[in-house]
């Protein structure tokens, strides 16, 4: 079989099969690495504020390395945009979360006012939401991602998760995909430190999340498989040689049948040919003793 795949088609085959093979198991190696997310910054980082668009664009999802980030945000709440925010735990106790959209100011390429979501405070009844201060304001506060929306029928004014998506779909217009816990802010140049009013609403207090990488099992998945194509590609190459080298024995022995039926023919022609002895009467013997004697 050697002298088979030594042939110069096998050895190019066998070159092609190790290039993809490598292909393969880099395009592995790419997906193992993609499996575990990027970590997010360790709490030293995300504990200092840093202005929101410096950190993060609108329109773009955010990954682990930005969210739980604080941020300040500079611009103002915009009027008639309060939802609550249904099933929020404080302190054991089940409430709502007030939320209201702030336009924010110095976003670069936008032609429109651009919202972040921010959660003001935690009332336990919808009556006790105040509305959102107006005039200039500045917001600190951790960025998070948006919340998955949830199906169902619910009262006017409320929602049943903080989904960016459905609250762009309530204000009609674009915003960041996550929103702001505020824990600081700042109206018309007055400190109004952890609320915007002096109503029931607590402030909303978010530490910073677990310092581990998540993993990707699709991904897992994918360089596992992209190992399988890489050994596969060997024994492709394996496979089409050992059938080659099988073919070629089975030409071999057709061959060698050939030869030895032609020898055989030749060898039986070769006795035909040869002359046989003459009898008493000089006939051939071969022909006078098939020949059936005369009865007197």
């Amino acid at each position: 079989m050697l002298k088979t795949a030594l042939k110069p088609r096998w050895i190019a085959a066998l070159v092609l099969a190790l290039t993809l093979s490598t292909v393969f198991v880099l395009l592995s190696q790419w997906q193992f690495s993609a499996s575990q997310s990027k970590p997010p910054p360790p709490p030293g980082e995300t504990e200092t504020v840093k202005p929101l668009t410096d950190v993060f664009k609108p329109g773009i999802p955010m990954m682990a390395a930005t969210a739980d980030q604080m941020v300040s945000v500079h611009g103002s709440f915009v009027p008639g945009s309060q939802v609550l925010v249904q099933g929020r735990l404080q302190d054991g106790d089940s409430g709502l979360w007030v939320v209201d959209a702030f336009a924010v100011d110095g976003v670069e390429q936008s032609r429109e006012d651009v919202v972040i979501p921010v959660v003001r405070g935690w009332i336990k009844d919808p009556a006790d939401a105040a509305p959102a201060p107006e005039g200039e304001a500045n917001v600190v506060g951790r960025l998070l991602p948006t919340e998955a929306p949830l199906p169902g029928a619910r009262p006017a004014g409320q929602v049943a998760s903080l989904s960016v998506a459905e609250l762009i779909n309530r204000w009609d217009a674009p915003s960041y995909a996550g929103f702001v816990v505020g824990t600081g802010y700042t109206v018309a140049g007055k400190d109004l430190g952890t609320a915007t009013d002096g109503t029931a609403m607590q402030p909303v207090v978010v530490g910073p999340q677990p310092q581990e990488a998540p993993l990707n099992w699709m991904n897992i998945f994918y360089a596992v498989e992209w190992v399988v194509f890489a050994g596969f590609a060997i024994f492709l190459w394996w496979r089409l040689v050992a059938d080659d080298h099988r073919r070629d024995l089975e030409d071999a022995e057709d061959a060698a049948a050939e030869a030895r039926f032609a020898a055989e023919a030749e060898r039986g022609a070769a006795a035909q040919a040869e002359p046989h002895p003459a009898g008493p009467d000089g006939a051939d013997q071969t022909t006078s003793s098939n020949t059936p004697h005369a009865t007197r």
